[in-house]
């Protein structure tokens, strides 16, 4: 099963109601799954698709997609970038962005265990971790 259907299923159990906008947010960053989307680009596309849509539902259903986990976020930069969830199986995991490409690859580890040892007694509420460079393809252009 696709991303993008994982997505709309998750969406539909929810109790969100499936709406056009909210099926072509979807849409649109299925289309991205190999790379983070600057938020003002999503908006742009759907406020161009949906004319009278305003920004702030826009960002209320880029928020109320993340808590379900139908979207990862991540800021790159000064900049909020969103991306569908690229694994629906495992939620918790990190990436390696290219910074030239931007193209995203799941990391299959965390490296939670090796931080908590460095401060122990310390109750860690959450983490991030991304990793950023050249992906192989454009190193070697390079």
């Amino acid at each position: 099963m696709s991303n993008a259907r994982i997505a709309l299923a998750r969406l539909k159990a929810s109790g969100l109601r499936l709406t056009k906008q909210r099926r072509d947010l979807i849409g649109y960053l299925s289309t991205h799954e190999d790379s983070y989307v600057p938020v003002t680009a999503v908006d742009a596309y759907l406020r161009g698709v949906h004319p009278g849509l305003s920004h702030d539902t826009i960002y209320r259903n880029v928020k109320a997609f993340e808590s379900l986990g139908i979207l990862e976020e991540a800021t790159q930069g000064e900049q909020a970038t969103v991306k569908l969830q690229c694994d629906f199986q495992h939620p918790h995991h990190h990436h390696f962005i290219c910074t030239q490409c931007h193209r995203v690859q799941e990391l299959k580890m965390c490296p939670l265990g090796y931080f908590e040892q460095q401060v122990p007694g310390a109750q860690i509420a959450s983490h991030n971790f991304e990793l950023y460079g050249l992906c192989a393809a454009c190193a070697r252009a390079k």
